[in-house]
């Protein structure tokens, strides 16, 4: 289940973040060709990780070899992000002239459309039906008010729901919890363990004498007929432990080992919980890409329309600006953002159930996000490859993990190895036995084994001379050990390869930022201009669509590229063993 979960989580956010790249590429009918960075997609090592995650280091820290020019962008908590808000507009695009841009295109999507009309209510009866209502209202309870809003999810908010109520760390919760109880089944592997027997049985023949050992006294108690006489019962109770004194230091090292296993279930959830709060930021900067991308759709789908219109009525007035090779060409490019608009709603839908998934909100309630623009106020410096390696080195709870499991496993190979000693300890015991039908002895010199009362202590030493078989047992830890540190040397090389991969994949990804969103600031003035001169019949329609051609591409590739530069943050973030969001 687990593996089928992280599969759909994968699914949908693949999904919402290729949508942009095109979306808003009027001008070709396949996928938009930026690259994507893919950042924070490399999966963590394998190797169980370790310890609690360590106070949070500052990301924000430029690197001594940072690259020569200012590469804003980082995993840290400390970065400057957009004020997130609830309900807002796409970016508005270069205004353009009135005949073709009229200034209701400004509007924002989904707005009541001016000049539409509205049937009014049909009209209800006058008296008795106001009474009613009224009567109702009046004896409705106080009790049924409209439940409350739930506030929209914010990434800190989404982040911090999802670390505490996804059903994987709620498993990796209980695993934790299970590692406590089995250190403190070591912590008292000292106490004696007392072996306890009641019992009753019957029936028992008569057997009677003096009690001092003499001959019998009754017919019945003799052997050898049927005779049994007057029959009893026999209770009895047995009981002895041990309390180990010395065992050459076997349960202190058993005692050792045990603590490691808190620490390493604490580092299994921390881990955990790090892969489940990236992959609910993967999933709120993947709805954020899908709906700032519907806005762009919009307004660029309200371009081709009034441009449409403008064409029409060109062609109608036999202007010879324009021919009907234009009306296709408009046509096309209409149809071709109908279906990015598809595409967008089915990766804003998959990015929302995302959410709702990793925030574990019920199936009735609705899931509602703030909204919130990818590109970031001010840039954030990326610190050095350098830094980000230490920080791993020092936060990655992997490596702490695997650390605690060599830190177990050489206890383990110091228990084997004084496992040829002997253990000495404190022993007790105790034999208590009753028969109703028999007399009991009061001679020590008697043999009665029907009403027998026994016990006493003594120091005892106890072991076994299985010695091939400990030989094997010594060898076999040895191996598992060796085992071990092979995987930490693994664990480490395979962080410090995620982490250059995301590093060079966040760095990578600013670097497109800025170089977009210079080239959608000129596109922008392009499009202007070539409004401007198809308007006053000086530009033809090739230049017009060469010109909302580009803008629609640069504005695509300048979303996509925030959208992996917010991600790339996370995966930083996540890789350094920082705090996803601020807040968290």
């Amino acid at each position: 289940m687990r593996r089928h979960l992280d599969h759909g989580v994968t699914v949908a956010l693949m999904l919402t973040a290729g949508v942009a790249g095109a979306q808003l590429t009027p001008g070709s009918v396949g996928t938009g060709s930026s690259p994507s960075t893919g950042t924070g997609s490399t999966p963590a090592p394998s190797t169980p990780g370790a310890t609690p995650t360590p106070e949070t280091p500052d990301l924000g820290t430029p690197g001594a070899d940072a690259p020569t020019t200012a590469v804003p962008g980082t995993g840290a908590p400390g970065g400057t992000r957009p004020t997130p808000r609830v309900g807002t507009g796409g970016r508005d695009l270069p205004p353009s002239p009135p005949g073709i841009a009229p200034s209701s295109i400004e509007e924002t999507p989904g707005s009541s459309q001016p000049g539409r009309a509205i049937s009014p209510a049909p009209a209800l009866e006058p008296s008795a039906e106001a009474e009613q209502v009224k009567e109702g209202v009046t004896g409705a309870p106080d009790s049924e008010e409209k439940p409350a809003r739930r506030e929209p999810l914010t990434l800190a908010r989404l982040v911090a729901r999802a670390r505490e109520a996804d059903s994987r760390v709620e498993e990796a919760t209980a695993e934790l919890r299970k590692f406590q109880a089995l250190y403190q089944q070591a912590r008292w592997a000292w106490f004696p363990k007392f072996e306890i027997t009641v019992g009753a049985g019957g029936p028992t023949p008569e057997a009677r004498n003096d009690g001092l050992g003499g001959p019998p006294t009754t017919e019945a108690t003799y052997k050898g007929d049927l005779n049994f006489g007057r029959v009893g019962v026999t209770m009895f109770s047995t009981g002895n432990a041990v309390l180990p004194l010395y065992t050459f230091g076997k349960l202190t090292a058993l005692e050792k080992a045990g603590a490691q296993g808190p620490v390493l279930g604490a580092a299994l959830r921390e881990r955990t919980r790090n892969e489940v709060g990236f992959q609910a930021a993967q999933a709120y900067f993947g709805y954020q890409l899908a709906r700032n991308g519907l806005q762009q759709i919009e307004e660029v789908s309200k371009r081709l329309e009034d441009a449409g219109q403008r064409i029409e009525r060109l062609l109608k007035e036999d202007s010879a600006q324009v021919s009907a090779v234009d009306s296709y060409k408009v046509r096309f490019f209409r149809q071709i953002i109908e279906a990015r608009k598809a595409e967008a709603l089915q990766g804003r839908q998959f990015a929302l159930a995302a959410i709702g998934l990793l925030a574990n909100v019920g199936p009735e309630d609705a899931v509602t996000v703030v909204e919130e623009d990818l590109e970031l106020e001010e840039d954030v410096p990326v610190p050095s490859l350098e830094q980000v390696l230490v920080r791993a080195e020092q936060s990655r709870p992997e490596l702490t993990a695997v650390a605690a499991g060599i830190a177990a496993r050489e206890q383990e190979v110091f228990i084997r190895e004084r496992s040829y000693y002997p253990d000495l300890g404190l022993a007790g015991f105790y034999d208590v036995r009753f028969t109703t039908s028999t007399t009991r002895q009061r001679t020590p010199f008697a043999f009665d084994p029907f009403n027998d009362r026994t016990g006493g202590v003594g120091l005892v030493m106890r072991g076994t001379f299985d010695i091939p078989i400990k030989d094997a047992q010594l060898e076999q830890a040895r191996a598992e050990l060796d085992k071990l540190r092979a995987q930490e040397k693994q664990i480490r090389a395979g962080i410090r390869l995620e982490v250059s991969k995301v590093h060079g994949e966040l760095v990578a990804a600013w670097s497109r930022a800025r170089a977009f969103g210079e080239a959608e600031r000129s596109a922008r003035r392009w499009v202007t201009a070539a409004f401007t001169a198809f308007d006053l019949g000086t530009g033809d329609t090739r230049d017009l669509v060469d010109a909302f051609t580009a803008y629609a591409q640069a504005s695509g590739d300048k979303g996509k590229s925030w959208h992996d530069v917010r991600v790339g943050m996370a995966a930083l973030a996540r890789v350094t063993g920082a705090s996803l969001a601020p807040g968290e």
